[in-house]
């Protein structure tokens, strides 16, 4: 994820670490990698942005692969869970992961993970980088951020927001919002964005911070209405809709990026089979229209620029819980 807020919080001072190469282990048979079908573990449950994301490349990273790849969803703890089993599979490449900006804000927010989020695992690419969206239930007598905030200002503490967690981007994203804007929101914590989703389509929460991809279609049905887009730019899926920028913050942008990652040590013939399944995936058509009408861009860094984006995403998010005064729990 990247944010960028120098209004507020006084985040501008957040800096990236210096960054170290990747160690690759050797392993036996690696050049023969894959012989039968690859887990790729979802620490969401299904129907989130991750969920789709992957569902959208994953068919095309199966033919390049020449094996299935099979989608294992393990939602639970604000990623942490099926995080911890990926960090404890064998490195083999039997078993990967794709993640949100989950993985790189959770040690900011949490005082003991049951892994190193950088030791214990090999960074392989970065699929896509999505916005964040602001949007609300259509009951909700707003229909710009201007509006919504001289609301929120009439009923302090009675506007509640749904999240897929505590520390996650929409978590993070409503909270700095709170506080350039000066409004009491009341946070409710879900299981996941899908259930998040759900319930605010259900009109028991008002709005909620998240990804493009986990809204984007209920907004074109008319069962959400979105506010305000947390880009830089405009994204295609949304031409119309304004970015907070647009809507007179200056300077808040925030974006996600998912990622995928094998367990520590994943040998670098391995690394480079599935770098390249997923750069097969990317260049194909279908899938970049798929992922662009979703509002994700499509990414495929290199190994070692994925190495960088979540060292450096990792320092960043803990800088920004410090001047946000969130303490880990």
């Amino acid at each position: 994820m990247r944010i960028s807020l120098r209004r507020g919080l006084a985040l501008a001072g957040v800096i990236s670490l210096p960054l170290a190469n990747v160690a690759y282990a050797p392993v036996a048979h690696a050049q023969s990698y894959p012989v039968r079908p690859v887990r790729m573990i979802i620490p969401f449950p299904p129907g989130g942005n991750t969920d789709i994301i992957a569902r959208i490349v994953s068919p095309r990273m199966s033919e390049a692969l020449g094996q299935q790849l099979i989608i294992d969803n393990r939602g639970g703890a604000g990623s942490t869970i099926g995080t911890e089993v990926a960090a404890r599979a064998a490195p083999d490449g039997y078993t990967i992961i794709m993640v949100s900006a989950a993985h790189t804000i959770n040690p900011a927010m949490v005082k003991k993970l049951p892994y190193d989020s950088i030791k214990d695992f090999t960074p392989i690419s970065v699929i896509a980088d999505v916005p964040t969206v602001f949007v609300c239930h259509p009951s909700l007598p707003v229909k710009t951020v201007q509006e919504f905030i001289a609301l929120a200002r009439k009923r302090p503490g009675e506007i509640t927001y749904s999240t897929a967690g505590r520390g996650t981007v929409g978590h993070l994203a409503a909270e700095l919002l709170s506080a350039v804007a000066k409004i009491n929101i009341v946070h409710v914590s879900y299981k996941g964005s899908g259930p998040a989703v759900i319930d605010l389509m259900a009109g028991h929460v008002q709005l909620q911070f998240a990804s493009m991809p986990a809204v984007i279609q209920f907004v074109r049905a008319g069962k959400l209405r979105m506010i305000a887009q947390a880009g830089a730019k405009r994204s295609p899926a949304a031409p119309n809709v304004p970015t907070m920028v647009e809507s007179g913050l200056k300077d808040y942008i925030i974006s996600s990026g998912f990622a995928v990652f094998g367990p520590a040590n994943l040998p670098r013939p391995v690394v480079d089979r599935v770098h390249g399944a997923i750069k097969a995936a990317l260049d194909n058509a279908d899938v970049r229209a798929k992922l662009s009408d979703q509002g994700a861009d499509p990414v495929g860094s290199t190994p070692e620029e994925h190495d960088k984006f979540n060292r450096a995403e990792i320092d960043k998010w803990i800088k920004v819980a410090r001047a946000a005064k969130i303490e880990p729990q």
